[in-house]
């Protein structure tokens, strides 16, 4: 009830109590938990750049060595060609044993280099967590499971 005169209610209205933290204050904590979570994800996306330049130099170092046992193969062949065409069996046999040897290690090097190339995801979990962002802001993590 109002009185006619002064006005005031006999109904106290809601008072702000210091134990809750105001609009600003939850804000502020938004902000500050946003700022923490793009850090976050930005240290998970170099950590993941990282491991995924580490197995593509293995895989490019991989095929370096099978482009110097290639390399090999030809330099061998070509000298079993002219021993074994300008002279005896024995010379042109050893260097055929030879290139066959650096073919067989410029093969292995080649196919462990693709399989460690093949490796290379980029970065899952980056995106992965940064795709979930939306509908944590929203209040609606049980989509994200």
């Amino acid at each position: 009830m109002t009185t006619p005169y002064t006005g005031s209610s006999s109904v106290e209205p809601e008072r702000y109590t210091p134990d809750e933290p105001s609009i600003g204050e939850r804000l502020g904590n938004v902000t500050r938990d946003l700022s923490t979570l793009m850090r976050q994800e930005v240290a998970l996306a170099k950590a993941e750049v990282s491991q995924s330049a580490a197995n593509a130099g293995k895989g490019i170092g991989m095929l370096v060595g099978a482009a110097l046992g290639g390399f090999f193969v030809l330099l061998f062949l070509s000298q079993a060609l002219w021993v074994g065409l300008g002279g005896a069996i024995g010379y042109g046999k050893s260097a055929l044993v030879v290139a066959l040897v650096w073919a067989i290690i410029a093969a292995i090097l080649a196919v462990v280099g693709r399989g460690e190339l093949k490796k290379i995801r980029g970065v899952p979990q980056t995106t992965d967590t940064l795709g979930k962002i939306p509908n944590a802001l929203k209040g609606q993590e049980e989509k994200n499971l």
